[in-house]
């Protein structure tokens, strides 16, 4: 696979309920990280003292982040109304000639920022709030 555009990782909301995404204005860096817990079930019989792990048993999780210009769009408005109403909601985290992750997401902080001669910024943190899909993006 070739270097990436970074501009190309992208996070989008669904604006209505209805499945239809609208990319998060204003965004310029965004980021996405999964995690996996372990169950450890290592036993005085576990061969040669290794630590073993049940496979499938731990809880997984997604956090998303993204920094970027405040421009105060449908996008930004509707990121306000879902973390203050503290409802989850869906989200899509495309990844450039990778694929589309999908699904249920809480908003966990919003920060917002300025300085006197410059534009207002902000902060975005994501977590997952259920079971996440994922679509691979189909190379040309």
């Amino acid at each position: 696979m070739a270097a990436q555009n970074g501009k190309d990782l992208l996070i989008k909301l669904d604006l209505t309920g209805d499945g239809q995404f609208s990319t998060i204005a204003g965004l310029r860096a965004t980021r996405i990280s999964f995690n996996a817990e372990t169950v450890d079930v290592t036993s005085l019989d576990s061969q040669g003292g290794w630590r073993e792990l049940l496979g499938g048993a731990g809880v997984r999780s997604a956090a998303v982040s993204g920094s970027g210009v405040f421009v105060d769009g449908a996008t930004d408005e509707r990121a306000r109304q879902i973390f203050f109403d503290g409802v989850v909601a869906g989200f899509q985290v495309v990844i450039p000639d990778f694929g589309v992750i999908e699904g249920p997401f809480q908003i966990t902080a919003i920060e917002y920022g300025g300085s006197y001669n410059g534009e207002a910024t902000y902060e975005l943190s994501l977590a997952s709030a259920g079971a996440l899909g994922f679509t691979p993006l189909v190379s040309v």
